[in-house]
């Protein structure tokens, strides 16, 4: 039993882990030395339905790859737990941010709630600034508690 409670503790915290990784590689490589990915996310209007941007999906879907191959090769249940939370995090991070933020399929346009309010006013927030300078909230699931409450303002009207 602990050596389940162990492993589930160890994918919980790579996905939670993921959304630090997240923000980090958002703020400093995304908005830094890989901004010429990134630069066609903050663009107002885009042809087609793939961005540069889409590569960072690739990426960062390398490490879990490599975490759930070596993991499953030397039998090790706790590295095969990192690397299923990390593509946990990297499946949330697709729901969350391309259908239910960017909302880049048509038929996901009507989910609203409080928390989807709250990171898609942070997201708007954040691509108001179309150059790689003066960014604001990099999270993803996670946003700075100021969002929550102007969605809290919102549903109260």
């Amino acid at each position: 039993m602990i050596n389940i409670l162990t492993n589930i503790a160890i994918l919980i915290g790579a996905f939670l882990g993921m959304e630090c990784v997240a923000w980090l590689a958002h703020k400093y490589i995304m908005h830094g030395l890989g901004w010429f990915l990134h630069k066609d996310h903050h663009q107002k209007e885009i042809e087609g339905f793939f961005e540069k941007n889409d590569y960072f999906f690739l990426i960062f879907a390398i490490p879990g790859i490599l975490c759930l191959l070596f993991g499953s090769f030397y039998n090790n249940l706790a590295l095969t737990m990192v690397g299923t939370g990390i593509t946990l995090y990297g499946a949330t991070y697709f729901l969350v941010h391309d259908i239910l933020i960017h909302q880049r399929f048509k038929a996901f346009r009507n989910f609203d709630s409080f928390y989807l309010r709250a990171i898609r006013r942070a997201h708007k927030m954040h691509h108001k600034h179309l150059t790689k300078h003066d960014g604001e909230s990099f999270g993803m699931l996670w946003v700075p508690i100021k969002y929550f409450k102007d969605a809290m303002k919102f549903s109260q009207k």
